[in-house]
Formats: C-alpha cells, sequence, structure tokens
C-alpha cells in the first residue's frame, strides 16, 4: 500500500471538507452585495417617472422606488411655502393600494387594525395602525369603508413586503381560515396628492361632483377632469386641505399634466412632503413609529375609540390597552430649537445634561424660522415647556417641548 499516497489522499479530503464552506460563505456574500447592488441601482418606478424627469424632477432611490426629491424650478423651501400658501401636486403612486372584501371583511380589519371599522360609514376614511402581538405598530394605514362589505386601504411603500406577508398570514388564521374575506391588491392605479389653499378651487371647476360636501376624511368615486373612476379622498399628508386621487394607472399621465396645467399647481417631491408632514406633526414610519413604538407612546391613542377601548379585539391590546391605562414610560414629543438642526439619531439631553432620548425626525421649518424635532423621552421630561438640549454633532443646542402640530391645521372639517 501507498501510505504517502493515502496520506496525502486523507489531508485533501480535510482541506476540502474545510474549505467548501469558507467558499459558500464567500459565494453567498457575494451574491448577497451584488443583490443589494443590483436592487439599489434598478428601483421600481410609477407611470410617472418619465412626467418626472420632463419637468426636471431629481430623482431619488425611495423605499425600493425611484422618486423625485424636488423639482428645478422650486428649492425644497420655497416648495414648502407654496404649498402652504397655494397649491402643490405630489406622484404616491408607490404607495401600497388594495381592497378587502366579503361578508367578514369588516372583522377581519377589526383584528388585524385598531380602527372602529364597525362604526365607519360609508365613504369615510380612519387613520388606523396594524399592530403586532406585542403592541408594537406593523404599519400605519388609511381604511376607507367602500361598500357594507368592501374597504380600500392605503398603506406604506416601505412597509408593502412585511404588510402583505402579515396580512395574509392574518386571513390564514381569522376563523380557521375559512373567512369570507378577499384581499387584493389594486396594482393597475396610481395615486396623486394635491394638497393646499388653492385644491379646491382649482379643482372643483374640473369634477363631476361638489367639492365642498367632501370633508376631511371623506371620500368618493367621480370623474375628474375627464377622466372617470377616479376616486377621491379629502386627506393628505402635509396638514392642508387637500385630497388624494386614486386613478387607473393608463390615465394616470393625462391626469398629472391636466392638474398641473391648474391655476396655481406646481410640482412637489418627497424632500418638501417630509418637511410639510413634519410642520404637521404626522409620523413617518421606519422613524417615529416602528415595531417598536406603541399607539400610546406615540401618542396615537386618539386612533382607538371608545369602544374599542372597551372591547379591545385588535392584535395586541392587551399590551396596548394595558399602557393606555398604566400611561407610558415614554412619550413622543415636539422640540423646537435655534442652531443647527437636528435629525434622525440626535441624542436628547435633560437640563443636566443626561441623555434621556432620541430624535427621530428633525428639519428647519421654512414657516416657523426655527428647528423642529420629534423625539422619544421619559414621560418625567416630556411635559410642554420642559427645557431640552440636543447633540447635535459636537455642539450642544438649547430646546424646548413644544404641542405638535407645529404649524396650525387646515384639514377641511365641518363647521
Amino acid at each position: 500500500m501507498n501510505y504517502t499516497y493515502l496520506v496525502h489522499t486523507i489531508k485533501m479530503r480535510q482541506l476540502f471538507k474545510l474549505c467548501v464552506p469558507v467558499i459558500l460563505r464567500c459565494l453567498t456574500r457575494r451574491l448577497h452585495f451584488w443583490r443589494r447592488r443590483w436592487s439599489s441601482q434598478a428601483p421600481s418606478s410609477t407611470v410617472l417617472h418619465d412626467f418626472h424627469l420632463a419637468h426636471g424632477g431629481r430623482m431619488v432611490p425611495f423605499a425600493g422606488w425611484s422618486m423625485p426629491v424636488q423639482y428645478g424650478d422650486l428649492s425644497i423651501i420655497n416648495s414648502v411655502l407654496h404649498t402652504r400658501k397655494h397649491a402643490s401636486l405630489f406622484d404616491v403612486s408607490h404607495m401600497l393600494q388594495m381592497e378587502i372584501t366579503g361578508r367578514d371583511a369588516q372583522d377581519f380589519l377589526e383584528r388585524v387594525t385598531v380602527a372602529d371599522v364597525k362604526h365607519l360609514p360609508l365613504g369615510s376614511s380612519s387613520l388606523s395602525l396594524l399592530t403586532s402581538p406585542s403592541g408594537g405598530i406593523i404599519d400605519d394605514c388609511i381604511v376607507t369603508r367602500t361598500g357594507a362589505e368592501s374597504f380600500f386601504i392605503v398603506a406604506n411603500a416601505g412597509c408593502a413586503e412585511k404588510d402583505l406577508t402579515h396580512l395574509k398570514a392574518q386571513l390564514c388564521e381569522f376563523k380557521g381560515g375559512s373567512a369570507a374575506v378577499n384581499l387584493m391588491l389594486l396594482e393597475d392605479r396610481s395615486l396623486l396628492a394635491l394638497q393646499g389653499p388653492q385644491m379646491f378651487p382649482a379643482l372643483q371647476q374640473g369634477v363631476s361632483a361638489d367639492l365642498s360636501a367632501l370633508l376631511f376624511m371623506n371620500s368618493a368615486v367621480m370623474e375628474v377632469l375627464g377622466v372617470p373612476g377616479c376616486r377621491v379622498s379629502r386627506c393628505g399628508y402635509t396638514g392642508e386641505d387637500g385630497v388624494e386621487i386614486s386613478v387607473p394607472s393608463d390615465r394616470a399621465v393625462e391626469l398629472a399634466e391636466q392638474l398641473l396645467s391648474l391655476e396655481g399647481v406646481k410640482l412637489a417631491g418627497l424632500g418638501a412632503r417630509d418637511t410639510l408632514r413634519l410642520e404637521a406633526g404626522l409620523c413617518l414610519y421606519g422613524n417615529d413609529i416602528t415595531l417598536e413604538t406603541t399607539p400610546i407612546e406615540a401618542g396615537l391613542a386618539w386612533c382607538i375609540s371608545k369602544r374599542r377601548r372597551k372591547e379591545g379585539g385588535f392584535i395586541g391590546d392587551t399590551v396596548i390597552l394595558q399602557q393606555l391605562k398604566d400611561k407610558p414610560a415614554r412619550r413622543r414629543i415636539g422640540l423646537t430649537s435655534a442652531g443647527p438642526p437636528a435629525r434622525s439619531g440626535a441624542v436628547v439631553l435633560d437640563s443636566g445634561g443626561e441623555e434621556v432620548g432620541v430624535v427621530t425626525s428633525g428639519c428647519p421649518s421654512p414657516v416657523l424660522g426655527c428647528n423642529i424635532a420629534m423625539a422619544y423621552v421619559p414621560r418625567t421630561v416630556s411635559k410642554t415647556g420642559t427645557k431640552l438640549k440636543l447633540k447635535v454633532r459636537k455642539n450642544i443646542t438649547p430646546a424646548e417641548v413644544v404641542k405638535m402640530p407645529f404649524v396650525k391645521t387646515n384639514y377641511y372639517l365641518k363647521s
């Protein structure tokens, strides 16, 4: 027997066993790298992508989509101010649109959201939350009743995959999987938002319905500027009077061009939208609300009606309702400050310099002329008027807890 050959063979086999896992790990890492690189280089596009480019839109990746952050003719600051004084058109077609229908649709939605779906009138909408068993927020969404057994849902683009996985899993569990509930994605529809005080006089001339009868958080199907089958919802993400228009995607560019031609209307992008929503005290999922925050900590207890507080029945109700009773240990607050603006991740200090919290969103406010921010801090230092400090890079700047919204909202409410 050739012992030298045998020893060599054994050593080669041992080396092979050691090397193969290493090689596989390296190949897996490279595969993940190229997947990430490919996905970052090729985000999804809305049907308005070429429309944005033609109008000077500066495109950036956002939540897996290529979206305009601003347009060449307006800075973000001026775009914010234009929206507050006139009207701006936003493409929000990246948002998740779906229908939930069926005999058990109402009961299903009362299970997966905190909304009082049972008492939601026809054509009315409710801002609500998808919650986890631990009481955390999976996503925020708008639920609209479109019929006795049908609902229109709009949720965040960045949470689309997570939301759908959660909802499908809950459908399987709901009533043993035998419930009469259908979930349908509205992949053939786009979403446009026209926001600002000039929305009403500009749009009224081009719709088939009386917009003065359409109050905040109400919705109706109508023809808009010659495009039939549009669902117009009086809501938005700016704090101003406005509408969101769900439109067939094959007519979206046509409708966008016509909306842009209305008096006082200019295009606005993600940059202005983020500042507008922060001035209005509205949360951004992934920053101000996450799986680690509860509705009570986030100051969203108003989303839970008296009946739902009494009866519960939604996922995470035990944790959330107990926290509502006991009060949370920390709270989302509003802050104003001077000096360099605090952005997400900036540290919040108490008056003695001890770290007490973290900023979740922040920017300069074009309307107020000062910096604004949201943060989570212990309840003991969350009272309006409390003096705190913000650590912005190497700077320590004074800040004060203030009520939100920072800028007065102008929703079209019943007088």
